[in-house]
C-alpha cells in the first residue's frame, strides 16, 4: 500500500495536475477571501474566516474530482489495472494507498490557507481577536470533509473508464451530498422525516464542527462516510479482477 501512495504522490509531483489543482485552489479562494467585494473579509470588518470556509466545500467539490478522476479510470483504460491487479496486493491496499494520495496532495493546498488566520490575528483590533476554536473546528471539519469527496471520487473512478465521466459524476454527487439533502429536506413533503434526511447531508455535520465544538459523533459520520465509499470502490475493483 505505501508503494501505491508513493508512486501516485510522484506521479502527481512528476505532472502538472498537482501544481494547477493547488494554484487554482489558492489564487480561488484567495480571491474569494481577499478581493471580491461581495465575500472578502476586509469589508465584512470583522476577523473572521466564514466566508473561506462557506466557499471552500464548493470548491474543493470541482477540484477534488479532477485529481481522483484518473486514479482507477485511467489505468483501466490503459490495461495497467489488470497488471497490478495481478500483483501481490490486495484491491483495498491499491484503493487506500490511491485515496491517501489525493487526499495528501488535499491537505497540502489547504496548508497555505493558513496565512488567512495569521494574517487576521495581526489585523484584528485588538491583535488576536479572532475565534481560534472555530477556525480550528472549521478546518478539521473541512479537511474530513475534503477525505469525503476523495472517497466519492475514488468510487466515481472505480465505476467507469471515462475520466470526464468519473468527474462529472463525483462533483454532482458531492454536491447532492454535500447540501443536496439539506435543500430536499426543505421541500414540504416529508413531514417527521424532513430532520434526519437534513441530519445525513455532509454540510450539516460540517458546519456544527465549524463552531468549534469537536462533537464525537459529527467526526465518526464523516469518517463513516469516507469508509463506506472506499469499501464499495474495493468492491468494485474487486469485480474487475
Amino acid at each position: 500500500m505505501f508503494n501505491i501512495y508513493l508512486k501516485e504522490i510522484n506521479s502527481f509531483l512528476g505532472s502538472l495536475i498537482a501544481y494547477i489543482v493547488i494554484a487554482v485552489f489558492l489564487i480561488a479562494m484567495g480571491l474569494l477571501v481577499w478581493v471580491f467585494p461581495e465575500t472578502n473579509v476586509i469589508d465584512y470588518g470583522y476577523a473572521d474566516l466564514g466566508s473561506f470556509f462557506s466557499l471552500a466545500p464548493f470548491v474543493l467539490m470541482f477540484l477534488i474530482p479532477a485529481i481522483t478522476m484518473k486514479m482507477l479510470a485511467e489505468e483501466t483504460k490503459t490495461g495497467t489495472l489488470e497488471i497490478l491487479l495481478v500483483k501481490p496486493v490486495t484491491p483495498w491496499q491499491i484503493i487506500v494507498g490511491k485515496y491517501l494520495a489525493s487526499l495528501t496532495l488535499v491537505v497540502v493546498a489547504l496548508l497555505p490557507t493558513l496565512v488567512y488566520y495569521y494574517s487576521l490575528h495581526y489585523l484584528a483590533s485588538p491583535v488576536g481577536n479572532i475565534d481560534g476554536a472555530g477556525t480550528a473546528g472549521s478546518y478539521i471539519g473541512l479537511l474530513l470533509l475534503a477525505a469525503v469527496f476523495c472517497s466519492l471520487g475514488m468510487l466515481t473512478s472505480a465505476l467507469t473508464h471515462n475520466q470526464v465521466i468519473a468527474f462529472i459524476l463525483a462533483t454532482f454527487l458531492s454536491f447532492i451530498f454535500f447540501s443536496g439533502l439539506n435543500s430536499l429536506a426543505g421541500i414540504n413533503v416529508w413531514s417527521q422525516l424532513a430532520i434526519p434526511l437534513a441530519n445525513l447531508s455532509l454540510e450539516y455535520h460540517y458546519l456544527a464542527l465549524s463552531k468549534g465544538l469537536l462533537d464525537s459523533r459529527d467526526i465518526i459520520y464523516l469518517l463513516s462516510v469516507s469508509g463506506v465509499f472506499l469499501y464499495f470502490s474495493t468492491l468494485l475493483l474487486t469485480a474487475k479482477k
